[in-house]
C-alpha cells in the first residue's frame, strides 16, 4: 500500500509552510501529496488564507523531486474545463509527469454563495463532471481537438504544452451509486472515497462492478484509494498531546482520540486513523485486504512535522 498526505491548505496555510510541508513529504518518502480545493476555510475556523489548489501544486512541482502530486478533488464548479485542462497539463509538464487530476462535482454550497459562483443541482453538476473529464482528455490529446457537449464546447484546440504523461491520470472522488460510480467505471483511473471504516465498501464495489460490466471495462484497472484524517503518537500520552495540537487547528474537534467516531463533525463518514504507529499499520492493512492500494492521510496540524517523521520512521517501512 502507498501512503500519501492530503493538505487542507485553505485552513490558513501560508506559502512558506506549504513549501516546507511539500519538501518534507518528498524527503520523508511519502508516495504522494494532495491538495483539497476550497475557496474558504472549513472546520469551524475563522476566515484565513485559502490558497489556490492548482497554484499550490505548481509550487510543489518546483520544490519537490519525486513525490506524486494531485488535487483531492478539484470542483468542476470553480473552473471552466479549458482552464482546468491547461493548468493540469502544465503542472504535469512542470513536475516531469507526477500529477494526477482529481475531480469532483462540488459539495460546499456556502463557498459558492460567498463568491457568487453558480451551484447547479446535483444532476447538472454530475453532467458537468463527466463532460469536464471528456473535455480535458480531448485537449490533452495529440493534434487539434474539438468537443461538443451540453455544457462545454471547444473547437480545434491545440492544448500546448501537453502533459508529460500520456494519458494524464484522472481520479474521481465520491460514492454515489447511480451517477458517480458510473463515471468512475467509464472514465476514472482512480476512485477515492473518504473515511477509515466503510461498512458498505463491499456493496459499493459490487455497484462499481455492475457499472464496469455495463460499460465493458475491467474493474481491476481502476486504482482504489481512501482519504481520512489521522492522529498518531508513540503512546497514549503522546497521542493525546498531538490531538490537542489538532484541536488548536480545528477548534470543533472533540472526543477521545482512541475513539475516532467521536471527533466532531469533521471525521468523514468512516472515521479517522488513530493510535500508535503499529495500530495505524493494522488499520491500513485492513483496507489493503479490501483492495485499497493508496491512502491519503489528511494532515490537519500543518506545523506538526514530528508527526510526519513518526509516520515515516515507523509506519511507511511496514507498508
Amino acid at each position: 500500500m502507498k501512503i500519501g498526505l492530503l493538505i487542507e491548505a485553505q485552513q490558513d496555510l501560508d506559502w512558506d509552510m506549504w513549501r516546507n510541508v511539500a519538501k518534507s513529504a518528498d524527503e520523508l518518502g511519502f508516495d504522494s501529496l494532495w491538495r483539497s480545493d476550497h475557496l474558504v476555510a472549513l472546520y469551524g475556523q475563522m476566515p484565513g488564507a485559502a490558497s489556490d489548489a492548482l497554484l499550490s501544486l505548481a509550487i510543489a512541482a518546483e520544490v519537490t523531486d519525486r513525490i506524486e502530486l494531485g488535487t483531492m478533488v478539484a470542483s468542476v464548479t470553480f473552473r471552466h474545463p479549458s482552464a482546468l485542462a491547461r493548468q493540469a497539463a502544465q503542472i504535469d509538464d512542470l513536475s516531469g509527469g507526477r500529477f494526477t487530476l482529481g475531480v469532483g462535482a462540488g459539495w460546499h454550497d456556502g463557498e459558492h454563495t460567498e463568491y457568487g459562483i453558480d451551484f447547479p443541482p446535483i444532476g447538472e453538476r454530475m453532467d458537468r463532471l463527466r463532460e469536464t473529464i471528456l473535455y480535458c482528455r480531448a485537449v490533452w490529446s495529440d493534434g487539434p481537438a474539438s468537443f461538443n457537449g451540453k455544457h462545454y464546447r471547444a473547437e480545434e484546440v491545440h492544448g500546448l504544452p501537453r502533459p508529460a504523461q500520456n494519458p494524464l491520470p484522472v481520479l474521481v472522488g465520491g460514492s454515489g451509486e447511480r451517477r458517480t460510480l458510473r463515471i468512475v467505471a467509464e472514465l476514472a483511473d482512480e476512485w477515492n472515497v473518504t473515511g477509515r471504516d466503510l461498512p458498505n465498501y463491499a456493496h459499493k464495489l459490487e455497484v462499481l462492478q455492475g457499472h464496469c460490466d455495463a460499460v465493458g471495462r475491467d474493474i481491476g484497472v481502476i486504482r482504489r484509494s481512501i482519504a481520512a484524517p489521522f492522529a498518531v503518537g508513540v503512546d497514549d500520552a503522546d497521542l493525546g498531546a498531538r490531538m490537542e495540537k489538532l484541536k488548536a487547528r480545528v477548534p470543533t474537534l472533540t472526543g477521545d482520540p482512541r475513539n475516532p467516531s467521536l471527533l466532531g463533525d469533521h471525521r468523514g463518514p468512516g472515521g479517522w486513523f488513530s493510535g500508535t504507529p503499529d495500530e495505524l499499520v493494522d488499520q491500513l492493512g485492513r483496507l489493503s485486504e479490501q483492495g485499497v492500494s493508496r491512502v491519503m492521510l489528511q494532515h490537519l496540524a500543518h506545523d506538526d512535522f514530528s508527526a510526519l517523521e513518526l509516520l515515516a520512521a515507523r509506519v511507511l517501512p511496514q507498508l
